[in-house]
């Protein structure tokens, strides 16, 4: 078969976690997700390509060119709840100029798999992992199978939505993404130092269970160090990345596998800077191996300067572990980027300020205030549905509501001043004479000055107290000199 993925643009969300200005200068992200899903495909047999619209800046019409001449048998689409109805939008146009099926998959469909795919124009549904449910799907529509047999598939029949148990996939036999069908000279993220730049992702799930994440308490399902150094290997060589971001939830929670990856680095030379996510309660032997092997960046997860804060999100670390782990990854030469919550239960505008003291007093090389929201299958999630006496993100992805501001029964502080904290504090921390003389000088090109600079500006100037819509929202593209290239027809 000929199975077409595509990646659509998408605009800002007031119910986000983000402000505005952050997610403009987020990052351009390869779609990791539809890159391994062609690799599952292709090592099937079928014939694949990847429209990553969002990068390529193309329009609808753009896309449809491209797919006419690809002629495929079906197309494919990532469904993330707060897209979702954008990417509907998407998948309307498309089927309409094309008329074949779409299959959808995403975490979305883990937690709302029948509302995903009652919308007509959507026909097959991938709820978990889709190393097992594509090749059998289209094996089944070839006619060399059942849609009843294939492991964890949302599908129609007969005007009835039904749904096949899944079961748990080893992570490790997953190929390695094609990312010889993604624009890999295009991709950056807001801390990006070197080109070309890409994400990983070494191992799914994550043990912990604070109540703001929704991937506490899933499984932990590693690669072996083996396979997630010959991807790193395979990027380097195949396709020029000297940058890369693993985006598990938690890298360092095995510490024996992540010394065998940081060896097995060693031991091919691989010159590549890395960036991972971990807590604070990391072993200090790991930052040493860590930085040996080219760490750059850890992005921690702080959450508040408040140690009640931290409980009541049962974060399970205390403030004087955080100053320690700080003080360590600083010493090695390691950037240490710190993820902050506003708005968590209980926060008041005394414990913000109490956490931005904390933040500056750290010295931390980058900071993310995050609006603390209520996201699918979290404890935040069912106390929202309990109180509102209805699910918000259901009846978003049934297309019942609209995109506004959600409820947080769980503090005294409105939305609005959520949202006016937020700003403060990154204008706050960004502002200080050190932060910025620190970070001018360890820029490493133009090119990340500009990006970094035009976000400072932007805070302070453009992004408004209170989030609003931004029909006119464009995300930052540091490489839009290249789309011409691009859309010319290079892959």
């Amino acid at each position: 078969m000929r199975f077409a993925l595509v990646f659509n643009p998408f605009k800002y969300k007031v119910h986000e976690e983000n402000l505005r200005i952050v997610q403009k200068y987020f990052g351009m992200f390869p779609p990791l997700s539809l890159a391994w899903v062609a690799a599952i495909a292709r090592q099937a047999g079928h014939e694949v390509i990847i429209i990553d619209a969002r990068t390529l800046n193309l329009t609808k019409e753009g896309v449809l060119d491209r797919l006419k001449s690809f002629k495929p048998d079906i197309m494919g689409f990532m469904m993330t709840t707060y897209m979702f109805p954008e990417t509907l939008e998407w998948i309307r146009y498309l089927k309409k100029g094309l008329d074949i099926p779409i299959v959808v998959g995403g975490y979305n469909l883990r937690v709302y798999p029948e509302e995903s795919i009652s919308h007509p124009e959507i026909d097959y549904g991938v709820i978990e992992q889709a190393l097992d449910t594509i090749p059998q799907l289209f094996s089944a529509l070839e006619g060399k199978g059942r849609l009843e047999d294939v492991d964890g598939l949302v599908y129609k029949d007969k005007g009835l939505i039904k749904i096949n148990p899944t079961k748990l996939v080893d992570f490790d036999k997953y190929p390695n993404p094609a990312r010889d069908l993604l624009p890999n000279e295009l991709y950056a993220e807001f801390p990006t130092e070197r080109k070309n730049f890409t994400v990983m992702i070494t191992s799914l799930g994550c043990p912990y269970h604070c109540t703001f994440c929704e991937a506490g308490r899933t499984v932990y399902n590693p690669r072996r160090p083996m396979t997630v150094v010959n991807e790193m290997e395979e990027c380097y060589n195949k396709y020029g990345i000297r940058e890369i971001d693993i985006f598990d939830y938690d890298f360092t929670v095995d510490k024996d596998r992540t010394i065998a990856i940081c060896h097995e680095i060693r031991k091919r030379n691989l010159d590549i800077l890395w960036a991972c996510r971990s807590r604070v309660d990391i072993d200090k032997e790991m930052l040493k191996e860590m930085k040996e092997a080219g760490c750059g960046r850890i992005y921690y997860g702080i959450e508040s300067g408040s140690q009640e804060m931290l409980d009541r999100v049962k974060k399970g670390i205390r403030l004087d572990q955080i100053r320690e782990t700080i003080r360590a990854t600083k010493k090695l030469g390691i950037r240490a980027l710190g993820f902050f919550l506003i708005g968590s239960p209980g926060e008041t505008k005394k414990t913000v300020k109490k956490t931005v003291r904390f933040a500056k007093e750290l010295k931390l090389d980058y900071v993310q205030f995050s609006k603390c929201l209520a996201k699918p299958l979290t404890p935040l999630w069912k106390e929202m549905v309990h109180n509102m006496g209805k699910d918000y993100w259901k009846d978003w992805i049934l297309g019942k509501e609209t995109d506004r501001p959600l409820p947080r029964h769980w503090t005294k502080l409105t939305n609005e001043e959520i949202d006016h904290m937020a700003r403060w504090a990154y204008v706050s921390y960004h502002s200080q004479p050190y932060f910025l003389l620190k970070a001018v000088l360890k820029v490493r090109s133009f090119t990340e000055f500009k990006r970094k600079f035009s976000a400072f500006l932007d805070m302070v100037f453009s992004q408004e107290d209170i989030s609003i819509k931004d029909p006119k929202f464009i995300a930052y593209h540091e490489e839009a000199k290249k789309l011409d290239f691009y859309i010319k027809g290079h892959t």
